[in-house]
C-alpha cells in the first residue's frame, strides 16, 4: 500500500466543504513521540487502515493538552462543560486511498459528558480520568490518573512558547503535527472518518526529558525504555469539527 504523497498531506489542510458541527480551542499542547516498529502498530489497526511512516519509521505519540470553548457551532460555551483536559495516545495512519490521518488508541478526559458524547457519536475510545494542572514559574505541571488505575502521570513542560515556527512539508515535524483527519471504528467494525480544520500549528522544540509512558502499557504496548525522539509544544489553535462519516 503506497504512502500518502506530499500533495495529499498538504491537501488535508484545505477547508472541508462539509458543515461545521462543533467549535473548540486546543491549548498548551505537548507532543511527545517515540519510534515504534511499523509491524507492531499495524497489528493493532483495524482492517482498512495502514500504518503511516516517515523514512520507514512509525511513531506513537503522547499528547496532553487543554480543550477549551467547546460548543456546537450554533450554541455558546457552557461554564463547567466547555473546558477540560485531555491526554491521548495516538499513531498515524492512512486509508487505501492514501488519505493521511490519526488513529487514537486511547483518549483520557476529566469531563464525563465529553466522554459519553465522544464514545457514542464519534466512536472514539475515551476514558474517564482525574486530571489537574498547576503552573510553577513557566512550567506547566499536567496531572492525569485514569479511573481504575493507581498511577498518576505527571507531565512537565513550558507553559508558553518563546519562539514559533511552522512545519515544512517533507519534514518529520510536518508528518507528526499536520493531521486533519481522524479515523474511528464502531463496534460492528465499520470505519468512520472525521475532518478537523485549523491554522497550521506554530510550535517549538523543547529539551527532551523523561516523561510518563503509562499510556503505552494501558494500550498493550511495551513501555519505552528511552527518551522520546521528539518533544514539541504548540500554540493555541481554534478548531472547526466536521461531521463524522463512513469511510469509503
Amino acid at each position: 500500500m503506497n504512502l500518502p504523497t506530499d500533495q495529499q498531506r498538504l491537501d488535508a489542510r484545505e477547508k472541508p466543504d462539509s458543515p461545521v458541527v462543533m467549535r473548540q480551542d486546543w491549548s498548551h499542547l505537548l507532543f511527545l513521540h517515540w519510534e515504534i516498529s511499523p509491524d507492531e502498530i499495524q497489528q493493532k489497526l483495524p482492517e482498512g487502515l495502514f500504518v503511516d511512516t516517515f523514512e520507514g519509521k512509525a511513531y506513537l505519540g503522547v499528547v496532553p493538552f487543554f480543550m477549551e470553548k467547546i460548543r456546537p457551532s450554533y450554541l455558546p460555551c457552557v461554564p463547567g462543560l466547555s473546558w477540560f483536559q485531555e491526554l491521548n495516545l495516538r499513531t498515524y495512519v492512512h486509508d487505501k486511498h492514501g488519505r493521511p490521518g490519526v488513529w487514537f488508541f486511547t483518549l483520557d478526559c476529566n469531563q464525563w459528558l465529553a466522554v459519553k458524547i465522544a464514545r457514542s457519536l464519534f466512536h472514539l475510545p475515551y476514558n474517564h480520568a482525574k486530571m489537574s494542572s498547576e503552573v510553577k514559574s513557566n512550567e506547566l505541571i499536567y496531572k492525569s490518573q485514569r479511573k481504575g488505575d493507581s498511577t498518576e502521570q505527571v507531565y512537565e513542560y513550558p507553559q508558553t512558547l518563546t519562539h514559533q515556527q511552522g512545519a515544512e512539508v517533507g519534514t518529520l515535524d510536518f508528518f507528526l503535527l499536520e493531521r486533519y483527519r481522524l479515523f474511528s471504528q464502531r463496534n460492528n467494525g465499520t470505519i468512520y472518518e472525521g475532518l478537523v480544520n485549523h491554522q497550521p500549528y506554530q510550535y517549538q522544540h523543547i529539551d527532551i526529558s523523561p516523561q510518563p509512558t503509562k499510556l503505552f502499557l494501558l494500550c498493550d504496548f511495551t513501555e519505552p525504555d528511552s527518551l522520546p525522539v521528539s518533544a514539541i509544544i504548540a500554540a493555541t489553535v481554534s478548531v472547526n469539527i466536521h461531521p463524522l462519516k463512513k469511510s469509503t
